[in-house]
């Protein structure tokens, strides 16, 4: 560089652009990193930001000496690419964990629901499979509404789900009464009541049917409660009812497997990867499973807080610019001297 150089406004703003964007970077590359390196990550975020600013000002000085700045631009892609990955872990995870959560839960209610139709359909009915699965939807209904807060118990609308159920069957359905304000109990008796009136089930069967009517439930309504919670509240609560929910639905399908025979129900273990949110690799095979505008989003403001300094520099810094030492200025032109100097 030449001994007159000198910093302009534009290489003032351009230096400060850059501590800028590299501390954003650092700050999210401590954070991508620490699941991998703990309190360590601190440390190595902060030496891969300083080489990235010591680059930036080797490659300024390149261009404007006119010299080849290839390796200098290879070094800083390799080590950018490494702050990059944290920078998309970090932000990716921090913006998309709700989601994450809370997609999980609704897909396991899912899981659960279609388990008790399955369940359900390998079972023996006194009536043809029509109107016994009629009468299954307004068993349900009937369960729902007697344990709904806004109207709990054998109310009108229970009473007329019950009148529809007594039509379909053609037997008369016991108005029974919770004990105490036990409104889920009582939802339960009812649907072991009609049960018995439509199944021919062996005790284990009807025992069954009975446990996995009430997980499902009991997750619809966990679900439903986990939906309407906060942010915060959602991110603190979701993964130990995510591991609960799915030790009922293993327990219970597992169960299914023994009580009806392999050769009548199959069942596999279900697993969830939502241990690993936070984690480098889950980030990317999400975003790429989930690919849309939002994951893109994510991946072009990384590209750009990482990458766009240097591409800065390398566009708008040039040799000619060696006789102020500005990046983006112009030339300084000299005067012609009137007296020479003697």
């Amino acid at each position: 560089m030449s001994k007159n150089s000198s910093l302009g406004a534009s290489d003032l703003f351009l230096g400060v652009l850059a501590i800028l964007l590299i501390s954003v970077s650092f700050y999210q590359t401590w954070l991508g990193l620490e699941q991998i390196f703990g309190n360590a990550s601190f440390v190595i975020a902060l030496v891969l930001s300083l080489l990235l600013l010591f680059l930036c000002w080797m490659l300024r000085a390149a261009k404007l000496e006119g010299k080849s700045t290839g390796s200098l631009v290879g070094i800083y892609i390799f080590i950018a690419s490494f702050c990059f990955i944290a920078n998309f872990n970090a932000l990716y995870t921090r913006f998309m964990r709700t989601d994450i959560y809370s997609n999980e839960l609704r897909t396991l209610n899912e899981d659960f629901n279609n388990l008790e139709t399955n369940i359900e359909s390998k079972l023996s009915y006194k009536y043809p499979k029509e109107t016994a699965r009629n009468i299954e939807i307004k068993k349900k209904q009937l369960m729902a509404q007697i344990i709904d807060p806004a109207n709990q118990g054998i109310g009108s609308r229970a009473q007329s789900l019950i009148r529809d159920i007594e039509k379909l069957t053609g037997q008369k359905v016991d108005l029974l009464t919770p004990v105490g304000n036990d409104y889920d109990d009582l939802a339960q008796r009812m649907g072991n009541q009609i049960d018995n009136m439509v199944m021919d089930l062996s005790p284990d069967e009807r025992n069954l049917k009975s446990d996995i009517n009430s997980s499902v439930l009991k997750w619809n309504k966990r679900t439903q409660e986990f939906l309407a919670l906060s942010k915060k509240d959602k991110d603190d609560l979701a993964q130990t009812l995510i591991d609960n929910a799915l030790t009922d639905y293993n327990k219970i399908g597992s169960r299914a497997t023994n009580v009806l025979g392999e050769d009548k129900f199959k069942f596999e273990i279900l697993n969830s990867k939502t241990q690993d949110v936070g984690k480098i690799g889950y980030a990317f095979e999400h975003a790429v499973k989930n690919f849309g505008m939002y994951q893109f989003v994510v991946l072009a403001g990384c590209i750009l807080l990482d990458f766009v300094i240097v591409i800065i520099i390398l566009l708008v810094t040039s040799a000619d610019n060696n006789s102020n030492g500005s990046v983006l200025g112009g030339s300084r032109k000299k005067g012609r001297t009137l007296i020479p100097n003697k």
